[in-house]
């Protein structure tokens, strides 16, 4: 089969190679997919420059295709279902920028035949953990949230998935295009954190109170937000991300005073209940098209470095896929 890998760490162009590999078989309990669509997450480019947990590594833990084989125990129904996966590569050398795949088959979930496999590529990292964020919030109907990066590919679902559930949203962005993009989703005001005070908006916005909750991609900068009042008291900050990542200073007298719950979550490593309620959640959306998908590039497999190089350079706003042969 046709394949990306590295087997150190680097920059893409220098480590990312493509060529021939043997193709998987899947085991008890496995499907093996043809990989259509492959999605490219922050994540993933990340990975790329730790040192590696394995001799060689496809990356990519999103993507989407067609089931080609299964293992012993699953059931023959399953071959020639259209499938997205999610956790592709978590803990595991073979990703997703492959022809071919073997997973779990519960991780290999069926796909609407409305939804495009592009759109399918998009949902095992960015979907779910919008899902999980505001998940985590509880009843959010009459809640006022804010969505850090709302023009980001998570924060374009969770604006949209918290707006359809009756929240408001107010979005930070860092660029006009970013900004529209929130809009679309749903937010019902915008931030551009580059150049306006970002908490004494948020204070303006709401009478002076701040907001109910933070659903936030960035620890290292909404911790000042949160220091500044823009949190109301008893409100709920949910983290699942920050560019600083280790040692953010948290103001630990201005969340016990103001009784602040701070939750933070891994989408790869969520409890069993929670990743079935997660699925079951997303894939109710999925079947009723609640969801729109902002696909920003396309690349081919032979230009997968330029896919991360996308990614890295943070100037589309979208997600990027890498189309497999």
């Amino acid at each position: 089969m046709k394949a990306a890998w590295y087997t150190e760490a680097g920059d893409a162009r220098r480590v990312l190679v493509v060529g021939e590999l043997e193709t998987p078989s899947p085991g008890p309990g496995e499907v093996r997919v043809k990989v259509a669509v492959s999605g490219v997450n922050p994540s993933d480019v990340k990975t790329r420059r730790r040192p590696l947990a394995f001799p060689r590594v496809i990356p990519h833990s999103d993507g989407a295709g067609v089931i080609d084989a299964v293992g012993a125990g699953v059931a023959p129904s399953r071959l020639g279902q259209r499938v997205w996966l999610w956790n592709g590569q978590w803990q595991r050398p073979m990703g997703t920028a492959a022809q071919y795949i073997v997973v779990p088959e519960a991780q290999a979930v069926w796909l609407p035949e409305h939804i495009d496999l592009a759109a399918g590529a998009c949902l095992g990292i960015p979907v779910l953990t919008a899902y999980q964020a505001v998940r985590l919030l509880g009843d959010v109907a009459g809640k006022t949230i804010l969505v850090t990066g709302a023009g980001s590919s998570v924060g374009h679902y969770v604006t949209q998935i918290a707006t359809q559930q009756g929240a408001r949203v107010i979005g930070t962005a860092g660029s006009a295009a970013r900004l529209a993009n929130a809009t679309a989703a749903g937010a019902s005001a915008v931030i551009d954190y580059k150049l306006e005070p970002v908490a004494a908006r948020i204070k303006a916005l709401t009478d002076e109170r701040g907001v109910d909750a933070v659903i936030d991609m960035d620890l290292s900068s909404t911790a000042a937000y949160v220091r500044d009042g823009a949190l109301a008291p008893h409100g709920t900050l949910v983290c699942y991300g920050s560019n600083q990542a280790d040692d953010v200073p948290l103001p630990f007298r201005m969340l016990l005073y103001r009784s602040i719950a701070v939750r933070f979550f891994l989408i790869y490593d969520l409890l069993p209940a929670d990743r079935e309620a997660v699925l079951a959640g997303v894939n109710a959306l999925l079947a009723h098209d609640r969801l729109v998908h902002h696909i920003a590039a396309r690349f081919a497999l032979d230009d997968i470095a330029a896919a991360h190089e996308a990614v890295e350079g943070g100037k589309l706003v979208g997600n990027i896929v890498v189309d497999l042969p």
